[in-house]
């Protein structure tokens, strides 16, 4: 194996752990939110507020940790990892009334932001550099360790375990997750220093003066189409987190099932997710436009095949659909701009689409609730349908490329997409 295969394998490793972490905190988190609320003795409407902290805390610090992983690089990635865990731990402990609960919802909101950055950044290097796709396969690790989590969580609460019980566990795994990061992250930069050393040498060598050599200039992506994508990315998850908030209520609701059977769906629904990326993840970004028409087409039938259903098994039916479609869209949407960024940016990039993605997945049960106040569950389920339909006219402006090509660590001006 060459020196430049094992530090994509190292960084590829790294992007696996984290979004693995990731994905086993917010697994709990979601199993645990009735035991929370019951805990802190709040009504669903108290809980509501104390849920829009996350948000409050997770919006500035995805805006800062940008910058600070294109100062110190990768390295700030683990300890994310590892105070997301710790963040766990103290909601349990200290979330026993509405103000407390709220103040540590803030620092969760300040944990998984910047994790949710840092892992990002890192699965868009890896893909960089290891000159095939990784970031869907990572973000279907990520789906995989939600399932299992919350699949575990609800155990724990069905044996009387404590409210901290899994906030413990995922403590101790995020620790394990962050150690492994620091070793395969150092392992990575030590070989890009060497390999960089090496392409110095050679460079210096060929060329006859000392200037710049002008394949080294990269044109910077422009703000304004980095927020272009995190809005492809908003619509992505606002239809991902629609269904993956409300198809319980939707379920018991609508068609007046047991809540005990209506409480399966998000799991229903995260369990397609991370099948579709599973089989999907080989998809290369030369067929991107391809992939989020597709995915935007899937996650609108979904979602309105789930609004007109009659009965649970076209319901569960629209359900996987609208899963299969959403699943693609928003590591496809990292993709395209991850080929496009200078790696002196990539940090600021991937926050300033993030970021922006974040909002629709804050706002979707917000929309969701709305259209369902004025016009009823199905009806909010038709408005669901109509961000697929919106997203799938704004897969217009992604224009195709051709397929990767294996960098050499380099860095090439060549630009795989672009955006009108």
């Amino acid at each position: 194996m060459s020196r430049c295969d094992g530090s994509a394998r190292d960084i590829v490793i790294a992007a696996v752990f984290g979004h693995a972490a990731f994905g086993a905190f917010w697994g709990a988190w979601g199993a645990s939110i009735p035991g929370v609320r019951t805990q802190a003795g709040l009504d669903d409407s108290q809980l509501g507020v104390a849920l829009l902290f996350v948000g409050v805390g997770a919006v500035p610090a995805m805006l800062l940790t940008g910058g600070a992983i294109d100062r110190w690089g990768l390295h700030v990635t683990a300890p994310t990892i590892a105070c997301l865990g710790a963040s766990g731990v103290i909601v349990a402990l200290a979330g026993q009334d509405l103000v407390w609960l709220s103040v540590a919802l803030t620092l969760v909101g300040v944990t998984s932001g910047a994790a949710d950055v840092t892992i990002n950044t890192v699965a868009g290097r890896a893909e960089r550099d290891a000159g095939r796709p990784v970031i869907t396969r990572v973000h279907a690790v990520f789906s995989t360790f939600v399932v299992i989590a919350s699949l575990g969580t609800g155990l724990l609460a069905g044996v009387g375990a404590p409210v901290v019980t899994p906030f413990a566990f995922v403590a101790v795994a995020t620790l394990v997750a962050a150690g492994l990061m620091v070793r395969t992250l150092s392992a990575h930069s030590a070989t890009r220093r060497a390999d960089s050393a090496e392409i110095s040498l050679d460079a210096n060598r060929r060329r006859p003066t000392s200037s710049s050599h002008p394949t080294q200039a990269r044109r910077t992506v422009p703000t304004m189409s980095l927020i272009g994508f995190g809005l492809l990315g908003a619509l992505a998850f606002a239809s991902e987190n629609a269904h993956q908030s409300w198809s319980a209520i939707f379920i018991t609701d609508a068609l007046g099932t047991d809540a005990s059977l209506g409480s399966l769906a998000p799991a229903v629904f995260a369990a397609a997710v991370a099948t579709t990326r599973f089989a999907a993840g080989g998809i290369g970004i030369a067929r991107a436009r391809v992939v989020l028409a597709t995915g935007s087409a899937a996650a609108a039938a979904g979602a309105l095949i789930v609004s007109t259903a009659p009965n649970l098994t076209l319901s569960v039916v629209g359900l996987i659909t609208a899963a299969a479609g959403t699943a693609v869209l928003f590591p496809t949407v990292l993709g395209v701009m991850s080929t496009r960024v200078e790696e002196t940016h990539r940090g600021r990039a991937t926050s300033t689409v993030t970021t922006v993605a974040y909002l629709g997945f804050v706002l979707s049960p917000v929309y969701v609730g709305l259209w369902s106040g004025a016009v009823g569950i199905r009806g909010a389920m038709l408005a669901v349908a109509a961000l697929g339909a919106l997203l799938l006219l704004l897969t217009l402006m992604v224009k195709p490329a051709p397929s990767y090509t294996r960098p050499s660590h380099r860095h090439d001006s060549s630009q795989s997409f672009d955006t009108t």
